[in-house]
């Protein structure tokens, strides 16, 4: 599953310091907010918001023609919410990571896709769910083969593949631009794997690093 996915050159001349960190937990025992997965979201909640790194995103956003402060990145959002908002364990775990390194995380059921993930520019013509709206053509999207999975790189994603209590098998997209090191960006993925891990013990967790070249 992971060697399939891919980022279409186009994003890469957008932004050549662009890296994503694919992970895969399969096996998953996911299930309502509880003390433990409530404790990472308080600690999340105290740490100091790192803006060189959302401004790099805002960057990226406004190089294809959104305006970030109507369409925000998806850890800018996520930082204006404090304290963070409990959705379900899982989501819980890669939320709390996301505010600690400033790092937009996607979270979303593995066995919702049809085809391999790939992030590339729109045409404008893919399928979309009508509450996100039609892609405009040029701007940075996730897709599968059934169509659109976020709009706008980590904006917003669709309904069909979010995760929720019943997924057993994940796929998360931790996704980088400089200042963030790739040495932090690997550094998150081991510690949302920890979460995870703890979550579900027997989860088999792979991961891929995906750079420019790669």
């Amino acid at each position: 599953m992971l060697d399939d996915i891919w980022v279409d050159d186009a994003v890469f001349d957008l932004r050549p310091d662009f890296a994503v960190l694919l992970m895969t937990a399969r096996g998953l025992r996911n299930g309502p907010t509880d003390d433990r997965s409530r404790a990472w979201l308080a600690a999340a909640s105290e740490v100091e918001v790192q803006t060189a790194k959302i401004d790099a995103w805002k960057d990226a956003y406004r190089a294809f023609g959104a305006k970030p402060q109507r369409t925000r990145p998806s850890v800018d959002a996520l930082t204006r919410r404090m304290p963070l908002p409990e959705i379900n364990r899982a989501v819980d775990a890669y939320n709390s990571i996301s505010v600690k390194h400033a790092l937009p995380i996607g979270g979303e059921d593995l066995d919702r896709y049809v085809g391999p993930a790939r992030l590339v520019r729109a045409t404008g013509d893919e399928a979309s769910e009508e509450v996100l709206g039609q892609p405009e053509p040029g701007e940075v999207i996730w897709r599968d083969d059934a169509g659109v999975t976020c709009r706008r790189w980590n904006w917003r994603q669709v309904v069909r593949t979010r995760l929720t209590e019943e997924t057993t098998n994940a796929i998360f997209l931790l996704e980088r631009l400089e200042p963030m090191s790739l040495e932090e960006l690997k550094e998150a993925g081991e510690e949302l794997a920890d979460l995870l891990s703890q979550l579900s013990p027997e989860a088999q967790i792979t991961s891929r690093l995906l750079t420019s070249g790669k």
